[in-house]
């Protein structure tokens, strides 16, 4: 794994110590060694690598990683260029065409988000190829819930995205006045259309930035 080296590094240097840890360290090395593990190891840790704790602004929750063959790298929600965009990330454009009129782009690479303040979290850091939630109850969770809590504590407005009902299992971790929570169905196309679609979190989002005094966010993201 690429260790984390930015300001993370002292919000987390806690879990690295604990026995769970260990033992998702020796988990996940030997699932590398011997199996298909998406995201590329070196990927694993890029939503904090791409999004230090002081610059985030945003927080994306998501489950686990896209489980295909070239798919994750370790934003939820985005895969790589090149890659066809999947059903989850098509509603989201659809959302975000309807609510701030961004074009829809021929890609599924969000970098450009993350790279403003946008921290797309996966609650489970990796998955064995082909197998979705195969690398659940093995200690990501209690080790990207340490994240959700370190962001919480911050003394600035945050805006926290809660799609679908696994991440919005995390807003009892909420609890400071300061931050918004955006919630609603997810975007997968069984239930984007029992809340998410309508449901305007982008302009939510800037609105709350700005009124704020924080920059929003530019969501376009251009072609390729």
């Amino acid at each position: 794994m690429a260790m984390i080296d930015n300001d993370w590094l002292p919000a987390l240097s806690q879990e690295f110590k604990k026995p769970y840890y260990k033992e998702l360290f020796d988990f996940v090395k030997n699932e590398y060694n011997s199996t298909q593990v998406f995201p590329p190891s070196e990927d694993i840790f890029n939503a904090f690598h791409l999004t230090p704790l002081s610059q985030t602004k945003v927080v994306i929750i998501g489950q686990d990683p896209y489980h295909d063959v070239g798919q994750a790298h370790g934003l939820c929600f985005s895969v790589k260029p090149g890659v066809e965009i999947p059903r989850s990330l098509k509603n989201i454009y659809k959302e975000l065409y309807d609510d701030l009129g961004c074009y829809i782009p021929n890609n599924g690479y969000l970098v450009k988000w993350a790279k403003q303040g946008v921290l797309m979290l996966n609650a489970v850091l990796t998955v064995r190829a082909h197998m979705p939630a195969s690398h659940q109850n093995k200690g990501w969770e209690q080790f990207t819930d340490a994240a959700i809590r370190a962001l919480n504590k911050e003394d600035r407005p945050i805006a926290f995205v809660l799609w679908g009902s696994f991440a919005r299992s995390k807003k009892e971790m909420l609890d400071n006045p300061k931050h918004m929570i955006i919630e609603s169905a997810h975007p997968s196309p069984l239930s984007a259309s029992r809340g998410f679609f309508g449901s305007k979190p982008f302009s939510r989002i800037n609105n709350f930035l700005v009124e704020n005094g924080e920059t929003p966010i530019d969501w376009q993201i251009e072609d390729i």
